[in-house]
């Protein structure tokens, strides 16, 4: 390694424990008063609005997506664009947070002065607890004084890093007292790696006419016919309304002898494996281990109501 590639390591690990050491500090010294920022947003009727200039703008987007995407309708308003119009998006049952590490912000004046006319709530973020940004906002996250990472101590590195982190803090804490589940997530997520990952077996399975369903009392030969039609490799074996069987290419290999003159109950494989609608596809293709390549889904009652075939969770992206 050349001497110019330890200088560059070196930096890197300088600067990631400058900001890892401040975010760490922060962990141990919350603002005080980042519990009734959680419970104001919480309180919201409508959507909560985000601000900052710079780089405590681009910080601020990213806050506003997280929130968005855990449960809370959230939204980016640009300083400069509000003094031009945009302040008419910001209504009475909205809420405020505005971000500027050093609480000077001059761009934000305007929408410091609109929530303070139609008396909206505000949520400062500032290392600068005196600044005229903290001493306007009805709660105050102060940032713990810490030195930029940069060698000249003047770039946006760990301030913006305690912004974010802190933000992602706010969000969480958010999304767990609301009660906000993987479920909830995926309805903001349906697109994706991700969306694909929080499917339910609901949205995928097979079900209707197209599940192959037999009762134990037929015959096998008219078993292979439906085997045949619906194409899975599988049966569904039922007494009355309930799933007591599955019958699979292995279990016809395994009583070729006499096959057609037996019937489904005699060549099933008791007591299958199954899952719930509800359940996510992940789960259920973690299940599909070895040679099981499909699952019966079954209501409370142990009623057949769908079947989930491997190459559906393929074909959707759950790997």
């Amino acid at each position: 390694m050349t001497k110019t590639s330890d200088m560059i390591r070196e930096t890197a690990a300088r600067v990631l424990r400058i900001e890892g050491e401040a975010v760490s500090a922060m962990a141990d010294a919350l603002p005080e008063d980042f519990e009734a920022a959680v419970e104001a947003i919480l309180a919201v009727k409508g959507r909560v609005i985000l601000s900052g200039m710079g780089k405590s703008g681009h910080i601020a987007r990213k806050i506003c997506a997280t929130l968005a995407s855990t449960g809370t309708p959230s939204y980016y308003v640009h300083p400069a664009e509000a003094s031009h119009g945009d302040l008419g998006m910001i209504t009475p049952d909205d809420l405020c947070i505005l971000m500027s590490n050093s609480g000077e912000t001059a761009e934000l004046g305007d929408l410091v002065a609109h929530a303070a006319r139609f008396s909206i709530p505000m949520i400062a973020v500032s290392k600068n607890p005196d600044s005229t940004l903290m001493k306007a906002a009805d709660l105050r996250l102060t940032l713990p004084q810490a030195t930029e990472a940069c060698s000249i101590g003047m770039v946006p590195t760990t301030s913006t890093t305690l912004t974010l982190a802190l933000g992602d803090a706010l969000a969480v804490a958010v999304m767990e007292r609301r009660g906000f589940l993987a479920e909830h997530f995926h309805t903001f997520h349906p697109g994706g790696k991700l969306g694909a990952q929080l499917a339910k077996v609901s949205q995928l399975m097979h079900d209707g006419d197209a599940l192959p369903l037999v009762s134990e009392a037929m015959p096998m030969p008219d078993v292979l016919l439906v085997m045949t039609e619906k194409g899975f490799g599988i049966a569904g074996v039922t007494r009355g309304d309930r799933l007591t069987g599955v019958i699979t290419d292995g279990d016809l290999r395994r009583n070729m002898d006499g096959l057609m003159d037996k019937r489904a109950g005699d060549v099933a494989t008791q007591n299958p494996r199954s899952i719930a609608p509800d359940m996510l596809a992940a789960e259920a293709l973690a299940m599909m281990s070895g040679k099981i390549t499909a699952l019966f889904v079954v209501d409370g009652q142990g009623a057949p109501v769908g079947l989930l075939h491997l190459h559906d969770c393929l074909r959707a992206g759950v790997v």
